[in-house]
């Protein structure tokens, strides 16, 4: 007596598909992960850590410099245009511009540079391309970059940016 028993096919089988579901899977993950990252850009991490290491010394001289000077500016926006007014402890600023970098915390394709030009009396305009929005950080140095303000803020703001030597942004 000789019955024969049909047998499924092996796609039909349980146990091929448990055993391979797991590697299956695993591949499929490494596959997606792998394109994700090389489409990536890794523009948060510095290609030259050494030197900007090295150049920390000379950042904290430009804001000890500010404070030596007594260094303060309100920004006001309007629209794409930029009025800055800067004072120090002798009076208003007297430099021929001013440059304002604006950083975006995570994009570095959307960092902007504003270069203030002087109207007399310690005041600057300056104007926009884009519009901006959101958190940025700020770094205001004079001409011949032995000063700096920096710090953090909302922009744009709708009262004026007060920005002093302590690094402080109050709006």
């Amino acid at each position: 007596m000789n019955e024969e028993v049909p047998v499924a096919p092996w796609y039909r089988q349980p146990w091929f598909w448990f055993l391979t579901i797991a590697p299956l899977s695993a591949i499929t993950f490494c596959i997606i992960m792998f394109i994700v990252a090389s489409n990536m850009d890794d523009t948060m991490v510095s290609d030259d850590y050494s030197k900007e290491g090295r150049g920390i010394n000379q950042e904290i001289a430009r804001d000890l410099k500010a404070k030596e000077l007594g260094v303060n500016a309100d920004l006001a926006f309007e629209d794409r245009a930029i009025l800055l007014t800067i004072n120090t402890e002798q009076g208003s600023a007297d430099f021929p511009y001013l440059v304002l970098n604006l950083f975006h915390p995570t994009l570095a394709q959307n960092d902007r540079t504003i270069q203030f030009r002087s109207d007399g009396n310690g005041h600057y305009t300056g104007s926009l391309l884009d519009d901006i929005d959101g958190r940025w950080y700020y770094e205001l140095r004079g001409p011949d970059n032995q000063w700096r303000l920096k710090g953090e803020a909302w922009l744009p703001t709708e009262n004026k940016l007060h920005i002093n030597s302590k690094g402080s942004a109050q709006g």
